[in-house]
């Protein structure tokens, strides 16, 4: 298990958070500013009052005794359930935590290393993985050191602290690609070209509104050049996602709007400047070796007892219904590990749990004491996951968690993906059947439906899942049991297969009848599971998984440190022309924020945007952006010792503006955005 994520953790920004809490409460900050500073920290609104859920990264899903009893104590001393969910990205969410009582659940947190930075908001996300890397046969490398180094990278990297919407990534070790690269921002998968050991890279991919499968932006690329080209791509979704329609604000829009050559064309671009960039960067380095067998885990994640690449030892899989588990369950896994000399246990996509390195008469007292914690082993027909829907989710339309625990994928073992909302954080097109909650009005009335999808597999050769028919709540399980009949009764043993192999119209048509509702029938379809009352769609003021409203000037504060910790680098490599466009972009970022603030436009141009803020303020601001601008473009061929004047004076210029912005808004914090400038 690799233990490289020194850092992780930083008991100074919970102190800072615990200080934004107070203040909110007192009512020096705003909502909608509060909402930002407490996401990026992973604290995350819930339908109901008063409480909220922390989500933990997880980074590659791998965690320890020490973590797991911590996240126990968080779920036992601070949440009001004592409950802890695993995720599809391999995060653990605590529900139900007072908002006071957070610092505090962070803090144990952090004692072992855990932190819930960035694991919600406009950021890049817990980085997932497949579940074996590390003691896969098939695999190339343990791909845990290349997700150790690029948490660490990102992690407060000022490139992605207010984006335009969240960036996900995956990381697979080998062509199976069991972390499901179709579906990721960016994916990466370990392979060998030629003997030569590196990675290939794809991008764009994402479900929810519009689902898109990824497309290779690298078909080859080199172990020293992967955080290259992770970091082109989050700077691509940062300088042009659209950061006013954040329904199209992903980076598969951007494959969309520019096209795929467009797209990789742009992607080429922004490389070449971020290798210059981090040429002189430690890049991680994974122990490559060669495949000692071809048995892979099925899709995604282990169901059965697994023989490890080392030699006598297993992987023990252990199912979590709906991913939920107890903090007494927690610490009495922990206990477990300790009196087994174990020590490592991976959260998977599928929202279960595998203990690794299990010596095989080990075997017999592990599952004796998970029995006797109420846990066991996956079993045929209980690979369900679903999302939190309605019991906790602002957006939830469905209870999705009530109507997974009904459902069974049978004697094919199918995979059911559950979400109770299109925002599918269930993966549902990714499962042999998934479903997501909507509501649809029939005879006038809401009534609760699931939209069905079939032959999902986001795993190396698989596709997205093929869209069916929108159904009833109350008849969605006959309609699956129907589909489950059929395919039995094909005869073709693989439900993907057999999926792909039909017509197109070929599932609406095989449960038309189950969408047909009558006025006289209504009664029966008016209930989602769980409820007694008839359906309805509660007005909560919208969800936050898509990041909270930004002020601008933030995001342009936060893209001018990235592009002064460019410009370090590339003086430091004396390629000084480069360093000097730094310069420029910072002038352009912080002009063109100051100008919008003052009810101006963005401009590009630096002689046009001086003429703009001389209209807009005229003073101290935008003579220093002329004088700078000037400076810059009367140098040829620069020399370190007038980029060196320049790049002081744009500092100095650079506090200026962040002393003038926070006095315009009082609520604005720039302090981060603008380290080691500001004192």
């Amino acid at each position: 298990m690799s233990t490289d994520t020194q850092d992780l953790s930083d008991l100074e920004e919970i102190d800072r958070l615990e200080q934004a809490i107070q203040a909110f409460i007192e009512g020096r900050i705003d909502s909608d500013r509060f909402t930002a500073v407490r996401l990026q920290q992973g604290v995350y609104g819930q339908r109901q009052e008063g409480v909220n859920m922390l989500r933990i990264k997880i980074p590659g899903g791998r965690l320890n005794a020490d973590q797991i009893d911590a996240i126990a104590d968080v779920a036992e001393t601070y949440s009001q359930r004592g409950i802890a969910h695993v995720t599809t990205r391999q995060s653990i969410q605590v529900h139900f935590i007072p908002l006071a009582k957070m610092p505090s659940a962070m803090r144990r947190l952090a004692h072992v290393n855990m932190t819930s930075r960035e694991a919600c908001g406009n950021t890049v996300r817990n980085m997932s993985a497949c579940a074996l890397s590390g003691v896969c046969p098939k695999e190339h490398v343990d791909v845990a050191a290349h997700i150790d180094g690029a948490t660490r990278h990102f992690l407060r990297n000022p490139l992605n602290q207010q984006m335009p919407r969240k960036f996900k990534i995956s990381f697979s070790a080998c062509e199976s690609d069991c972390a499901q690269s179709l579906l990721h921002d960016a994916g990466v998968i370990a392979i060998k070209k030629d003997g030569q050991p590196g990675f290939k890279v794809r991008a764009g991919g994402g479900l929810g509104h519009k689902p898109r499968e990824s497309i290779v932006v690298e078909e080859f690329i080199p172990e020293r050049e992967l955080l290259f080209s992770l970091e082109a791509l989050v700077t691509l979704h940062n300088k042009y996602s659209d950061r006013t329609k954040r329904a199209k604000s992903r980076l598969k829009f951007l494959v969309e709007r520019f096209g795929v050559d467009g797209f990789l064309e742009k992607y080429r671009e922004e490389f070449e400047r971020t290798k210059q960039a981090l040429a002189d960067q430690p890049y991680p380095r994974g122990e490559w070796r060669e495949q000692t067998g071809q048995q892979a885990p099925g899709s995604g994640a282990v169901r059965r007892l697994f023989a490890q690449r080392q030699a006598g030892l297993f992987v023990l899989p252990v199912v979590l219904p709906i991913g939920e588990v107890s903090s007494p369950q927690l610490h009495g896994i922990a206990a477990l590990l300790r009196a087994n000399g174990l020590n490592e246990v991976h959260t998977t996509q599928d929202q279960n749990l595998i203990i690794l390195n299990v010596p095989q008469e080990k075997l017999s007292d592990l599952r004796n004491g998970l029995a006797s914690l109420g846990l066991h082993e996956p079993a045929t027909g209980d690979n369900v996951v679903a999302c939190p829907g309605t019991s906790t989710c602002r957006l939830g339309i469905t209870a999705s968690t009530v109507v997974a625990p009904m459902l069974s994928g049978g004697k094919a073992d199918l995979r059911f993906r559950v979400s109770g909302c299109h925002n599918g954080c269930a993966q549902p097109e990714t499962g042999d059947i998934g479903i997501y909650g909507e509501g649809k009005r029939m005879h006038g009335k809401l009534v609760p439906h699931y939209q069905m999808y079939f032959g999902g597999d986001g795993t190396g050769g698989g596709k997205l899942a093929l869209k069916g028919p929108s159904l009833p709540v109350a008849r969605v399980k006959q309609a699956i049991a129907r589909v489950q009949q059929a395919h039995l009764e094909s005869g073709e043993s693989s439900f993907f297969a057999w999926v792909h192999a039909q017509q197109p119209d070929y599932f609406r048509q095989l449960l038309a009848d189950l969408g047909e509702v009558k006025a006289d029938e209504l009664h029966s379809v008016m209930q989602d599971y769980g409820e007694a009352a008839d359906f309805r769609v509660l007005q909560l003021g919208g969800g936050e998984c898509a990041g909270a409203s930004q002020v601008l000037i933030g995001a342009n504060f936060f893209e001018a440190a990235h592009e002064r910790e460019y410009r370090n680098a590339l003086v430091f490599q004396r390629k000084f022309d480069e360093a000097a466009q730094c310069n420029e972009a910072i002038l352009r970022l912080l002009g063109s924020g100051v100008a919008q603030l003052m009810g101006g436009a963005r401009e590009d141009d630096l002689g046009k945007l001086a003429i703009q803020l001389q209209q807009l303020l005229p003073g101290e601001i935008a003579d220093g952006l002329a004088r700078a601008a000037d400076a810059l473009s009367q140098a040829n061929e620069i020399s370190h010792e007038e980029l060196a004047i320049i790049s002081a004076t744009v500092d100095d210029w650079t506090v200026k503006v962040a002393a003038f912005a926070m006095k315009q808004d009082a609520q604005l914090d720039l302090t981060e955005a603008a380290a080691g400038l500001l004192v």
